[in-house]
């Protein structure tokens, strides 16, 4: 199938064009709407996800970390990182910038259809890079 995930990942992580010309770049890429873990979102919300994530990172790097196509689906393990300079959600809160380089390792399953991903799970190991920047400690009971 060859996908191409680099270009994927540069649509997330490089400056975007304005409203309309980015979000006709991600319907390059995406169907609209698609299904992300469970939740349909439309290419406008998946531009505003990437600013965010733009805003995110300063100098933004990514790595594949490893990669599988087969069939209609594409899985590929990947590193984001960078200087962090703006807010980040996570699942355990809003991640205050801390101007130190945050590293998000990510797992994304894609479904692919007619050469779009019309399907994402995907899980990113927020608690490691959380614990790297001293935002969360574990306790121990007493």
């Amino acid at each position: 199938m060859a996908f191409d995930v680099d270009g994927l990942l540069r649509l997330w992580t490089s400056p975007l064009p304005p409203a309309g010309e980015a979000e006709a770049a991600f319907r390059e890429f995406y169907t609209d709407p698609v299904r992300v873990n469970g939740a349909l979102l439309t290419a406008s919300d998946l531009v505003a996800r990437a600013r965010a994530m733009q805003a995110t990172f300063e100098d933004p790097e990514r790595e594949v970390l490893d990669l599988v196509e087969t069939g209609d689906k594409v899985a590929v393990a990947f590193r984001m990182r960078g200087k962090q300079v703006g807010p980040l959600a996570t699942s355990a809160g809003l991640l205050q910038p801390t101007g130190r380089l945050l590293d998000l390792r990510i797992i994304d399953i894609l479904t692919i259809a007619d050469g779009r991903i019309s399907n994402v799970w995907m899980t990113a190991d927020e608690l490691g890079a959380l614990h790297a920047l001293d935002a969360v400690a574990l306790t121990r009971r007493a």
